[in-house]
């Protein structure tokens, strides 16, 4: 057990069980990563709760500010001048520091929001950071600060640890005032991961940075939390794209079904005296949409007319014009060969009144 440092490093069983426990509660952030329905975002508070944040912010730093000067004064009280100025240097802080100014330009050099929104939730991202390592970090070391203050040192530790835990507090809910905070999978897993490497640690005795092992394991851990922090500012997925809705009522109906012989349509469409092959009784709207006329003889298909939106048999359609003198001049040229057929009467669709007899 290495008393060198600020907090006396864990031996023995306590090692283990403190590996344990962290990796209970790695396990714990990895698992409500995956189940939980994220990304998820905070509701932020109105102008009220902002002044209170805010307000609450600030007493925290100001109440440490107060206990840490008497927690200071009584410790050179106990020991001196000498053993203040001997303290072991701390070889984290300058990582800390560059770490923390990353986040902050990463931050501002997204595309969206605005400058000013960009800008406040930087200055908040680069804040709350180390808070991320600080808070879980301090729940190991609290118990085990050296030297104890006399003469309870149990008090004094609550006089320097307790505003320091509103601090942290107050710093992580300032993450509410950014409208680019989101909790998503990457921040439960990063978070898991640094409570693994503090799991690692751990059973190393969470000694005090001075050795290679224990350094490594400490700016590993605080990477790990400006990760954890920049996760919270990851620009939204854009959504898949969905599949084209229809746009009409006609693209989202189902084709008509083709009309039987002795369907009432059908006869309306034979008893029509006029040309155009509208039905006669049924226009406007109410016409039926009769894309296929089906002939149980196998006689052939109709095609529906794109004109009149009434039907057109093969046998109904009419030519004038030039037209017509082709049609006459292709008759007469295939003459012979029709007549070589005799009684096949498939490619000539008999009328419409025969056929509703026949049926």
């Amino acid at each position: 057990m290495t008393q060198y440092g600020t907090w006396v490093s864990y031996g023995g069983d306590a090692r283990i069980w403190l590996a344990i426990g962290l990796l209970a509660v790695a396990g714990g952030a990895a698992l409500a990563g995956i189940r939980l329905p994220l990304p998820v975002r905070a509701t932020r508070p109105g102008r009220v709760g902002r002044v209170a944040m805010i307000l609450a912010w600030i007493t925290s730093i100001a109440a440490f500010l107060v206990c840490l000067t008497i927690y200071i004064r009584q410790y050179i009280h106990a020991y001196g001048l000498n053993v203040v100025t001997a303290a072991p240097k701390d070889p984290i802080a300058p990582i800390t520091l560059t770490a923390a100014a990353v986040v902050f330009i990463i931050i501002i050099s997204r595309d969206s929001p605005g400058f000013g929104t960009r800008l406040a939730s930087g200055i908040i991202g680069a804040i709350a950071a180390p808070m991320i390592f600080e808070l879980p970090f301090d729940l190991i070391v609290m118990a085990r600060t050296y030297p104890p203050i006399p003469p309870d040192p149990a008090l004094y530790r609550a006089l320097f640890f307790v505003p320091l835990f509103l601090i942290e507090i107050t710093t992580l809910l300032l993450l509410r005032l950014s409208p680019m905070v989101r909790l998503t999978r990457a921040t439960f897993f990063s978070f898991a991961l640094m409570l693994g490497v503090f799991a690692v640690w751990a059973l190393s005795g969470f000694g005090y940075p001075s050795a290679p092992l224990p350094t490594a394991l400490n700016i590993a851990s605080k990477i790990l939390a400006f990760v954890t922090a920049l996760t919270l500012f990851l620009p939204q997925r854009p959504a898949p794209e969905q599949p084209p809705q229809p746009d009409s009522n006609k693209q989202a109906q189902p084709a008509s079904p083709p009309l039987a012989l002795d369907s009432p349509a059908l006869a309306a469409i034979a008893d029509d005296p006029q040309p155009t092959g509208q039905p006669g009784g049924i226009t406007g709207s109410n016409a039926p949409a009769v894309p296929m006329l089906r002939d149980d003889e196998n006689l052939g298909w109709g095609r529906a007319d794109a004109a009149t939106g009434g039907p057109a048999l093969l046998d109904g359609d009419r030519a004038a014009g030039p037209a017509m003198l082709l049609e006459v001049t292709l008759v007469v040229f295939f003459s012979p060969v029709k007549c070589r057929c005799r009684g096949d009467l498939r490619d000539d669709l008999p009328p419409y009144r025969l056929l509703l007899g026949v049926a």
